[in-house]
Parts: C-alpha cells; sequence; structure tokens
C-alpha cells in the first residue's frame, strides 16, 4: 500500500515555499494512481437494483424496510419500519425515546421537505441546568447520565407526521417486524457486545442490567438472544392507537416519572412537555457542488450548513485536482472545517429562538471570503467565526456532541426518497431504560454556558428549545433535477465531514462509491486540532500535517455513511464497512 506522505502525488522537499498554483505543478508531476482504503475497512460489495433499494445500520432492520416496500409500502412507510427495528436491534444509537430529521422526496411531484422531529428542552428546564452551584459548568458525566439530559422524544410524533404525508400502508403494518423481533428475539451483534460491555454507566439502571447483563454483570455475549417483550407491548400500543398511546397515557407518564425521580440527577421533563411537541415541517437547504445540487437539514441542526460550507470550499480549492488523500487536499478540507465550525459555533441554533443568519453562512460572497483565508503553507489554527453585517450574534459556547446516531436511505418503485438521522445522542443515550427503551441525553448538546463575555450564547438552553445537531441527511440532484444521491452518517460532530468526504470523493474525484465510503476519515472541528483516523494510511500524514502548523491527533473516526446512487439506470447501494448495516434491493 502506498504512503500518502509521499509517492502519492506528494510535492517535494520545497513545497512549502509554493502557492497553490506550485503545488498543484509539482502534484502532476509526481502523480500516480491513488492509494487503496484504509487497512481493515475493505470496501463492501456494492449492491444493484432497477425497482427499490433500503440501506440501514443493520441487516435486520433493512430486511424490515424491504418487506414494506415488497408489500406495497412507499419509502416513508419503509423508514418507519426500519426505524422502529433499530430501536431493538441498534439500541446504543437511536429509538422512540430520542429525536431524528428526515428528509424526503416526493418522486412525482419533486417535491422536497425536511420534517424535524428533534427533542425539545422541558419548559421547567433554565439556562442553569448544566451549572454547578457556583455557577460553573457540570463535568459532562455528570450532566449526561440521568434524568438532567432527557428532553422530549420527538420520533413517533415525526414518523406519524411523515406517515400521514406520505404512507401508503397502514400504520399498524409498519410496526408488525419490530414487534416480532421484540417478541422472538435477535442474536447480540459483536458491536452490540463491545459497546455493552465497555459502558461503565448503563449497568447501574437496574432495567437495562436486567434486560442486557448477566447477573454477574456481563454483557449477553454474542450470538445470544436479546428478547425485549416489553417493548413489544409499547409498540403494540402505538400501533393500534397512533402516537398518543406515546405522548399521553402510561408511557408518557412511566418517562417523566423516571426522569424527575432518578437518583443521581433528576430532571425536569413533565406531561406538559409531552402535549405541548410539536414536529416541524421545514424548508430543505440547498446549494450547488460543481454540477449538482445538495440538500441537506437546516437549522436546528448545524449538520446542513457546514455541510455546505465544506462543499463550497472544496468545489473552489485547486486541491480538489489533486489526487484522493493527497497531503494539501486533506489540509484544505481541514481550514474548510475550521472555518465552518467557527460559524457554526456563533450563528447556529434553533431558529424559534435566536436569528439564524443561514442565508448569509452560504452568500457566495461571504464564501469567497472565507476560502480566501485558507493559505496552502500553514495552518490557520483555531479559526474565527466570519463577521455578518447587521446580524445579533453570540460568543461561541462549550458543547460536547457525542457520535451515537443511525442513518438509513431508502427509495421505493416510485422514485420517492428518504434519507433519515436518528439519534439518542451518547451510546445508551442518558443510561436509563423505560418500558424497554432507551431516553436521550440530548440537552447535553445545549451549550452548558449560557453566557460568555458578557453575552447570550445562541445555543444556550432555553424552555422549549431544540438543541442544535449535526445531523445532516442529504440528497443530490444532477442538472435535470433527478435525484442522483441520498446519504448520511453517525459521527456526531464529524458527521458532516463524513458526508462532505464522501461526496468530493465521489463526485469529483469519481470514486467508486464503496470506495469512497471505506477511504480513510480526516478533519478539523475548529478545535486546534486535525483529526486523523487511527489504523489506516491517513495516519502517515501526521507529520507533513504537522509541517504545516497543524496539531495532529489520530483518533478512531466510526462513520456510518449509508448512500444510495442512481447510475446507470440503476440503483446502487452502499454501506460503511466500520459498521455491520446492509444494502438489500430488487
Amino acid at each position: 500500500m502506498k504512503s500518502l506522505t509521499r509517492g502519492a502525488g506528494q510535492p517535494g522537499p520545497g513545497w512549502r515555499s509554493l502557492g497553490w498554483g506550485g503545488l498543484l505543478l509539482a502534484a502532476q508531476a509526481l502523480a500516480q494512481p491513488a492509494p487503496e482504503p484504509a487497512t481493515g475497512f475493505a470496501a463492501r460489495p456494492l449492491v444493484h437494483a432497477s425497482i427499490q433499494m433500503v440501506v440501514a445500520a443493520h441487516p435486520l432492520a433493512a430486511q424490515a424496510g424491504e418487506q414494506i416496500l415488497d408489500a406495497g409500502g412507499s419509502a416513508a412507510d419503509a423508514a418507519i419500519a426500519t426505524q422502529l427495528v433499530l430501536n431493538l436491534v441498534e439500541p446504543q444509537s437511536s429509538g422512540i425515546g430520542g429525536g431524528a430529521f428526515l428528509l424526503h422526496f416526493d418522486g412525482r411531484r419533486h417535491r422536497l421537505a425536511v420534517y424535524d422531529g428533534r427533542e425539545t428542552a422541558p419548559m421547567a428546564a433554565t439556562e442553569r441546568l448544566f451549572l454547578d452551584a457556583d455557577g460553573q459548568p457540570l463535568r459532562f458525566v455528570d450532566a449526561l447520565v440521568g434524568g438532567r439530559s432527557v428532553g422530549t422524544p420527538g420520533v413517533v410524533r415525526m414518523l406519524d407526521a411523515v406517515h400521514r404525508r406520505h404512507g401508503r400502508l397502514p400504520w399498524a403494518r409498519l410496526f408488525e417486524p419490530a414487534i416480532r423481533i421484540a417478541e422472538e428475539g435477535f442474536a447480540v451483534s459483536l458491536r452490540l457486545n463491545r459497546l455493552l460491555e465497555s459502558d461503565r454507566f448503563l449497568r447501574l439502571d437496574a432495567d437495562a442490567k436486567a434486560l442486557f447483563y448477566h447477573p454477574d454483570g456481563h454483557a449477553l455475549a454474542v450470538g445470544e438472544i436479546l428478547r425485549n417483550p416489553t417493548l413489544a407491548q409499547v409498540l403494540r400500543r402505538i400501533a393500534l392507537e397512533g402516537p398518543l398511546a406515546f405522548y399521553a397515557g402510561p408511557v408518557a407518564a412511566a418517562i417523566v416519572d423516571r426522569v424527575r425521580s432518578h437518583p443521581k440527577a433528576p430532571g425536569t421533563l413533565a406531561l406538559v412537555d409531552f402535549d405541548r411537541y410539536r414536529v416541524v415541517e421545514r424548508e430543505p437547504l440547498c446549494a450547488p457542488f460543481l454540477r449538482y445540487r445538495v440538500c441537506t437539514a437546516p437549522p436546528p441542526s448545524s449538520g446542513g450548513v457546514v455541510l455546505l460550507q465544506l462543499l463550497d470550499v472544496m468545489a473552489h480549492s485547486p486541491a480538489l485536482q489533486l489526487p484522493a488523500g493527497h497531503l494539501m487536499a486533506v489540509h484544505a478540507f481541514a481550514e474548510a472545517g475550521s472555518l465552518a465550525f467557527a460559524d457554526r459555533d456563533r450563528y447556529l441554533a434553533d431558529p424559534a429562538f435566536v436569528s439564524v443568519p443561514t442565508r448569509a453562512l452560504l452568500d457566495p460572497g461571504y464564501l469567497a471570503e472565507r476560502r480566501a483565508l485558507i493559505d496552502p503553507r500553514r495552518s490557520l489554527g483555531i479559526a474565527r467565526a466570519g463577521e455578518l453585517s447587521q446580524q445579533l450574534v453570540s460568543p461561541p459556547g462549550v458543547t460536547l456532541e457525542l457520535p451515537s446516531t443511525t442513518h438509513l436511505s431508502i427509495v421505493d418503485r416510485e422514485g420517492n426518497a428518504v434519507s433519515m438521522s436518528s439519534s439518542i445522542e451518547s451510546a445508551f443515550g442518558s443510561r436509563t431504560l423505560v418500558k424497554g427503551f432507551l431516553l436521550n441525553n440530548q440537552l447535553t448538546d445545549f451549550s452548558f454556558q449560557p453566557a460568555r463575555d458578557g453575552a447570550a450564547v445562541a445555543n444556550r438552553v432555553e424552555p422549549g428549545k431544540r438543541p442544535r445537531s449535526t445531523m445532516a441527511p442529504t440528497m443530490v440532484f444532477d442538472e435535470t433535477g433527478a435525484l442522483r444521491m441520498l446519504l448520511g452518517s453517525p459521527g456526531g460532530p464529524w458527521i458532516a465531514g463524513y458526508v462532505a468526504q464522501a461526496l468530493v470523493l465521489r463526485l469529483a474525484q469519481d470514486q467508486p462509491l464503496d470506495r469512497a465510503l471505506a477511504w480513510p476519515h480526516w478533519g478539523s472541528r475548529n478545535t486546534g486540532v486535525v483529526d486523523l483516523e487511527r489504523g489506516t494510511e491517513a495516519a502517515r500524514l501526521a507529520e507533513p500535517l504537522g509541517l504545516l502548523g497543524h496539531e495532529v491527533r489520530l483518533i478512531d473516526m466510526a462513520s456510518g455513511t449509508h448512500a444510495i446512487e442512481r447510475s446507470g439506470g440503476q440503483w446502487v447501494g452502499a454501506v460503511d464497512p466500520r459498521r455491520e448495516g446492509l444494502a438489500i434491493g430488487r
């Protein structure tokens, strides 16, 4: 395998004195075939289908979605069935105790809509939610575990709203696969076993310990059957009675009781929060990338703005002409990430509470000014947010978003499509199990500090507010307006980078879709550090990036990018080899 530091189109010893033009000439003179993807992440085979396709994070979930499509269901129907099964088989990532963003494309009307099922802060929450008695931010672990971090779940109401607009099969039919698997059980996977075994807090919850662990405290072994009849009862009730079975009555009461009586960190969630919860239908964010149009989720997710800013920088960067994995391409991508995250931290939050300058942040003139800050010879370090005229702004707040999310992509026989990302935030959320499902800890996505330097932080805690997210369900359209791709990824603050990298590799550098998803990861979140994926060829870039002034960190970057592409008159599905997903279609 070729090194990424030299021999894969890397400039020679005098490269630091060159500008972009000289670097391009040097790279062309040294050009060699692009390196293979990361060791240990061999690309999984592509799946081809002519009629319909489901790509999801677990085989059982993908199969459930395919069953619904085979029964005549729409992409929306299949997404509901897929998500409900993911709740069972991937409990660490998502479920009815969490929230989601769903991007829906109506193939007949060519209409695109975003459904915001993000959690909301309780009406009794205050901006001091994550401050101690002295007014200092809590340790993250103290904020995470318990009832304090639980927001009002939005998934069930969102799925209901999507079904009412785009569903074809009866609501109850969509619950059948999940109810059956909950009752009959499923084999614990290696990934789930490892996550259960390594978690320090989940077994402290008595209900969670009884479901996921043996009496001696060891997690259920790989291949052991996990049954969840309690969740089956909840799902059966929601199937028969609709979303009110979750947002009123015994289920909501049980959630509120567990949150408010939690022995470690009680929260303020109340029945009124369930009654007030509403799904918001939003206009998607769209912007050009090369000859394509990329559409994604708007605020309160910051993922869409970050993604589109990243793509704009790369589309106009000379580094786009360099081989995949070239040092200068990685440098440009990292600097673009720093600039985007500087803007994210200062400007982006729930638009119902803060004036979010989305249009200004994506204005071509503004983006040109931001691109011009990137120097091919040295790192920006920690970037400053751009100055937007006539905008209310705030200093950045401290937000720690964790990478436990799931993504699914679905296309049905009529060309309708769903790209959906859902989450309970941290792996296993707040470590609180109620009636067979885990509750989120999404409130920790708020900034813990409500003010800095005397000014209010945009993403501070406020009653009824939706915490900022980085989820970025995405669709790509060609110059004729036809759907070309749909994709998304888990990964917390790295999500936008994972999606952007996949799009750059596939659409700009013509890497096959399977290789684009298997490629080593890199990026920056404006912390003064460039992250490189540990155990991959990307790690060899640490030294040359250091010569550019970057501080480098080698970490695990467990993306789960699941994508579908229209190519050659067929749908082509690909899954991220870092996880256990499946693409299935016919």
